[in-house]
């Protein structure tokens, strides 16, 4: 059986950011070196599809890498402490569904305000990946890799160190979600507010069942739906 002392609050959000902001670094340098670049040109690069594959596929594992020291620091078994758990059936089902009916209430009230459904960074990276040959790559990183970096982080170790008893659970529920709402600096506040609810959704998900496997794939299929989304947008 796995014995586990969670960090504290505190140490949990910079041993986090400390995860977060290693991954991106490495991923910046990464950038710099296959374009050719210096640091002040990477902006330029903000809706690059194989830009932005370059830095999910670099940075991904490296906060994921860390995030498993971390836990194993304070957990015999890191996988437990990420809540790297198979989930049910039934419970895989419950989630697609509700995430089904959560992007068709989602794209309903962004027609209902005249909001595009898809944003220009989806529109951008797709057809900047599709130009130069990048699209399955681009689906992988978007797809898989995100979905596996970010649920480690937010519902994995986040989750796991703040959550203490059942009362606090709708607290820690809210708060990963708005961290992880933040990190989309890519979207416009509409879009921002759409991933809280998303958020939501997923930390009570996480919560209910124990097994961030389940947010992971989950966040996949909300993922692999923009994309598509994006597809019609394109070539429409």
């Amino acid at each position: 059986m796995a014995t586990t002392q969670p960090w504290g609050r505190a140490a949990t959000f910079f041993l986090g950011i400390a995860a977060l902001l290693a991954g991106q670094i490495i991923a910046l340098m990464a950038m710099t070196w296959w374009y050719g670049v210096g640091i002040a040109q990477l902006p330029d690069f903000g809706g690059d599809g194989p830009a932005v594959s370059i830095i999910i596929f670099t940075s991904n594992p490296i906060e994921l890498l860390l995030l498993v020291l971390f836990a194993h620091m304070r957990s015999n078994s890191a996988a437990d402490y990420l809540g790297l758990v198979w989930p049910r059936r039934s419970e895989l089902m419950v989630g697609v569904a509700a995430v089904v009916a959560l992007i068709v209430v989602g794209d309903a009230l962004s027609w209902l305000v005249g909001h595009n459904i898809v944003t220009p960074f989806q529109s951008d990276i797709y057809s900047t990946a599709a130009a130069a040959g990048w699209l399955p790559l681009l689906y992988l990183a978007v797809v898989v890799v995100t979905p596996i970096g970010e649920e480690s982080l937010f519902r994995g170790f986040l989750f796991r160190s703040w959550l203490r008893s059942p009362r606090q659970a709708w607290a820690v529920i809210a708060i990963t979600a708005a961290l992880w709402a933040l990190i989309h600096v890519q979207y416009d506040w509409y879009v921002i507010a759409q991933v809280f609810v998303s958020g939501l959704l997923l930390g009570w998900l996480r919560w209910a069942t124990g097994s961030t496997i389940l947010t992971m794939i989950l966040h996949g299929l909300i993922n692999f739906e923009g994309m598509l989304e994006s597809i019609l947008a394109v070539h429409q």
